[in-house]
């Protein structure tokens, strides 16, 4: 799987939830392939030398290690979403795909801040020392780096240079 995703034609990833009883859909997701990154395949002890497929390894995808930008719906509670939106939202992070694979992992991980700081307050924007207080968690996520902010502040440029968000002014910040 880690050969897999560093080749630039691989899949992305659909994820379906669906009702038994109605035999319907329920709800499909897209994760574009370039939110595939290594941290989040985690591998699977292999098979032992009593199955069937011996030595055999597979794999988990932490989908919660996706940025929500990553995990575009297209139905949600049975509903289609319109064209429109998914297009949008597939289009407003199509820039990854050009980003070197070393370094998506600090622009998925700092999305992924942005988005819980967001999420948190309730609103699209946030302050620099709101997301300041996510620091420990990117320096457990990156231990070698002993820059974090820095490097944050460095990819809040990335993400604002490529129209994902937005600088305000005064260390403030709008996602969209």
């Amino acid at each position: 799987m880690q050969q897999r995703l560093a080749v630039a034609n691989n899949p992305s990833l659909f994820v379906m939830g669906y009702d038994r009883a109605a035999y319907r859909v329920s709800d499909l997701i897209v994760v574009p392939r370039h939110f595939f990154t290594g941290a989040i395949v985690r591998p699977r002890p292999p098979l032992g030398p009593n199955a069937r497929r011996a030595g055999w390894q597979g794999c988990v995808i932490r989908l919660k290690d996706v940025p929500a930008a990553g995990r575009i719906p297209l139905i949600r509670h049975g509903a289609a979403r319109p064209q429109a939106e998914v297009r949008a939202a597939w289009a407003s992070t199509l820039f990854l795909r050009e980003t070197k694979q070393e370094a998506r992992g600090w622009l998925l991980a700092v999305m992924q801040a942005v988005e819980a700081v967001t999420a948190a307050a309730g609103r699209p924007d946030f302050t620099l020392v709101e997301l300041y207080a996510r620091e420990p968690d990117l320096a457990a996520r990156f231990p070698a780096n002993r820059h974090v902010r820095e490097k944050m502040r460095q990819q809040l440029q990335v993400l604002r240079d490529r129209g994902w968000l937005r600088f305000e002014g005064r260390g403030r910040y709008r996602v969209g």
